[in-house]
């Protein structure tokens, strides 16, 4: 007796559509799941599907299946193009969800490695989907406010220090429809801007590139392997998008940045050297010292962030000097400087490359791996900047007015 797909898909959430004569079947899986990857494999196996789909990018599918590409990585490019802060949460995410499928023995993304090697063996194509990783964070990040940004900040990089176990009992529930829809309905309410972002947008993404992907074909039968949180949402893009080619430029474009967000650096710039340039029509003492507080309380700040994420001595020093400088160049961060400093004075190894995915799960790893130190430095020795821009300036401000 044959056994059909209908039965191999097991507890596994899964919706069907049929879209222009091609059956799609939306198979939704936890990350970190045993039972996700097991599912993947029988149903590939079962040679039912002509074509795989995979919620991947192609950077996260080429860090998934070429584990030597960390060693292309361009440091001196990522912190030049402004990339850094987003190569930190994309590590901050992958080691989250690293220590969690550590915690049951299992790889990361097993599932999509079975999706992966089962279409391989099969000899049936493989595509890729989801929207480029930097796209979607970068998009999150310039719909949120300031604050909004920084509690999205904090909270992905306080979820690497957190210990508390998750049961695999937890995990295999995050695949119940009706618990994702409560978990996601609350995610929207509290923060509607992410939901759209990081959820929505990629529904409607992925379902846009399923058909973009299978345009030429007037038939046939395509596995598509989702986070569950995405299969109720991408089935409905699915069934009901219009041209999926306008929807792939949409969900691509870079949103213009806040006007607010985009005017401050230079409104800061103003500001300093009117304080300066008032201070010295009053008198040089009181013009002298409004400079001294500046360069002191910036670059001090800086410096102690570089301190703290265990930088070159030099680097340090580069970070008191080059703070107060930076900060009234409004296309230059402290963080951009002393990163480079950082990378030229202790040059990444080899071995820094092969071990960043690992070390980056743990807290000292992002200090002890050369690579990573290198983003560490560049975040706080901006946020010691950015500190010190704040305080300097108030500062600034009771000096003139007393």
């Amino acid at each position: 007796m044959t056994v059909q797909p209908s039965d191999l898909f097991g507890d596994e959430p899964v919706r069907h559509v049929q879209r222009d004569g091609v059956d799609y079947a939306l198979l939704g899986t936890a990350h970190v799941s045993r039972t996700s990857a097991e599912a993947v494999e029988r149903l590939i196996e079962s040679g039912h599907y002509d074509a795989v789909a995979i919620e991947l990018c192609p950077s996260r599918y080429q860090a998934l299946t070429e584990r030597e590409s960390w060693r292309n990585l361009n440091l001196f490019s990522i912190l030049r193009q402004g990339k850094a802060g987003m190569m930190m949460a994309s590590l901050a995410l992958g080691a989250y969800q690293r220590r969690i499928a550590d915690q049951f023995g299992i790889e990361p993304g097993a599932e999509m490695k079975a999706a992966i090697a089962g279409a391989e063996r099969a000899g049936v194509p493989i595509q890729l989907i989801d929207r480029e990783i930097g796209v979607t964070l970068r998009r999150a990040s310039r719909r949120l406010s300031l604050w909004k940004r920084w509690v999205m900040i904090n909270g992905l990089f306080l979820s690497l220090f957190s210990r508390d176990e998750i049961s695999e009992q937890d995990i295999e529930q995050l695949k119940e429809g009706d618990l994702l829809t409560q978990t996601f309905s609350e995610f929207s309410e509290t923060s509607p801007e992410l939901y759209e972002a990081l959820i929505a947008e990629r529904d409607r993404y992925m379902a846009a590139r399923l058909r973009q992907e299978n345009a030429d074909r007037s038939s046939g039968r395509v596995l598509a392997v989702l986070g569950a949180g995405h299969l109720a949402g991408t089935a409905t893009a699915l069934e009901t998008q219009a041209d999926p080619e306008s929807q792939v430029r949409e969900l691509d474009a870079m949103p213009p940045p806040s006007r607010v967000l985009k005017a401050l650096p230079w409104i800061i710039l103003v500001a300093v050297l009117t304080g300066f340039g008032i201070g010295f029509s009053r008198s040089p003492e009181l013009g002298l010292s409004l400079v001294l507080t500046w360069v002191v309380i910036n670059g001090t700040l800086s410096a102690l962030g570089a301190l703290i994420a265990r930088a070159h001595p030099l680097t340090v020093l580069t970070a008191l000097f080059a703070a107060p400088l930076t900060s009234l160049n409004p296309t230059i961060g402290a963080g951009m400087v002393t990163g480079a400093v950082e990378a030229w004075l202790r040059k990444p190894r080899v071995a820094d490359f092969e071990s960043l995915r690992d070390d980056v799960v743990r807290l000292s790893g992002w200090f002890n791996n050369r690579v990573s130190r290198v983003f560490v430095v560049f975040f706080l020795s901006n946020l010691g900047s950015a500190a010190g821009t704040w305080i300097a300036g108030f500062r600034m401000v009771q000096q003139l007015v007393e």
